[in-house]
This record gives structure tokens, C-alpha cells and sequence, in this order.
């Protein structure tokens, strides 16, 4: 599983888990939501750093190595292509 995708999972989880006990203590809803947001923040920064640092160099991996994307140089083509029949016609 990608980490980033389980680092969102964890983040949402503990969201859910917070404001599902702050509705349940009889909170406001948009209050809990903001409650629960600013701790599952808080939370996710002080205790989940080993996932956000594997998020972090997954990111930093990917944008370092240099993308081969068969379907953009085939859609990068055809748009010279369709540039150039353009200024052909203009002619």
C-alpha cells in the first residue's frame, strides 16, 4: 500500500474517531468537526512523523526519477502535429 494512502487512512480514522466521540458527548456538530479536526492535527503531527516522513521521501522518490509516460509523448505529438496543420492553414 502506498504510504501516502495510509497515512490519509490513519489521518481520516482518527478524525472520525474523534469527532465521533465528541458528537456522542452532545457537542455541536460544526464545533466537533472543528475540534476534531484541530486534534487529529495536532495528533497526526506530534505521533504519525514515521508515516509522514515515508510520504514524504515517496514523494521526493517519485519527482526525483524521471517520468515515462508513453501516452504523453504520443498526445505531445499529436498536438504538434495539430499545430502545424493550424499554422498550414492559416497561410
Amino acid at each position: 500500500m502506498s504510504p501516502w494512502i495510509k497515512y490519509s487512512v490513519v489521518r481520516l480514522g482518527f478524525f472520525a474517531l474523534t469527532l465521533g466521540l465528541l458528537l456522542g458527548a452532545g457537542m455541536w456538530w460544526w464545533l466537533a468537526a472543528l475540534v476534531a479536526s484541530i486534534i487529529a492535527m495536532t495528533v497526526s503531527y506530534i505521533f504519525f512523523s514515521s508515516l509522514r516522513d515515508a510520504v514524504a521521501l515517496d514523494v521526493h522518490s517519485r519527482r526525483t526519477q524521471p517520468a515515462v509516460d508513453t501516452d504523453a509523448v504520443a498526445e505531445d505529438s499529436n498536438a504538434d502535429d495539430s499545430s502545424a496543420d493550424d499554422s498550414s492553414q492559416r497561410l
